[in-house]
């Protein structure tokens, strides 16, 4: 099966070849980071409305985690264009961080749109490395379908931990490797040498569950679910809160 995979990729990677050498010149991630936000902002709107329900049902809860003065100090971490805003509750506030500049300005238009939330501030950095975030300063931390595509869900998880004060909670929602004996998995192998400069940097067959149940929270609720995309190469999906 292993041979097989290899040889398909091989396969796949000669069909994008193009794709391939702009990225070992070091020419593609440009065009895919002035491209991505565009692309994902259109296509949030459609992955809102699918999984609307489940992100009413995972932020419910959100003010429970406000800290004792009664504010809740949100930090988003790979915030896209605040798809996520119209889930928040009133008058919480909420630090975005993306590692892509080029999301400012479509997430100005969900600032505007969502007036409930108060919006403080927009910082330009990786999960991996959020220095300018301190340690302890915010009670939650979201991060919807970004862990697909750092470098090290390891490390990203270490410093949601740092930023979160003690009893913080981190909320997410990701989409992970489908069941290794499913077909979709297999096709998920195929593609994903090649997905991951289309996706800018997403890992189809990452089992990120593993890395949140290993991090050293004290409490974790995780549950698998299958979104409404019988056919996609994203269909699986982890969501849930860990708290610190």
């Amino acid at each position: 099966m292993a041979i097989t995979v290899s040889i398909l990729q091989v396969c796949v990677s000669i069909l994008a070849l193009p794709i391939h050498v702009l990225a070992f010149l070091g020419l593609w991630k440009p065009v895919v980071q002035k491209i991505f936000p565009y692309l994902m902002q259109r296509l949030s709107v459609s992955y809102n409305r699918k999984m609307g329900e489940h992100k009413k049902d995972l932020f419910s809860n959100l003010s429970e985690f406000a800290g004792s003065s009664g504010e809740l100090r949100v930090l988003e971490v790979g915030c896209g264009s605040g798809a996520n805003f119209q889930f928040y509750p009133r008058g919480c506030k909420v630090v975005c961080v993306d590692p892509n500049p080029n999301f400012q300005k479509y997430l100005s238009k969900n600032v505007a749109e969502n007036e409930h939330v108060h919006f403080e501030r927009f910082l330009i950095a990786s999960g991996e490395h959020m220095s300018q975030v301190a340690s302890g300063s915010v009670d939650v931390v979201v991060c919807t379908l970004v862990l697909c595509s750092v470098k090290s869900v390891e490390v990203f998880l270490k410093e949601v931990i740092r930023v979160l004060r003690p009893g913080g909670a981190y909320f997410f929602l990701e989409h992970v490797a489908d069941d290794q004996h499913s077909w979709l998995h297999f096709i998920q192998q195929i593609l994903q040498p090649t997905w991951v400069h289309i996706g800018d940097g997403c890992q189809l067959t990452r089992e990120t569950w593993k890395d949140i149940e290993n991090a050293p929270f004290t409490e974790l609720k995780l549950r698998h679910i299958q979104g409404p995309f019988k056919y996609s190469i994203i269909r699986s999906h982890i969501i849930g809160y860990a708290v610190k």
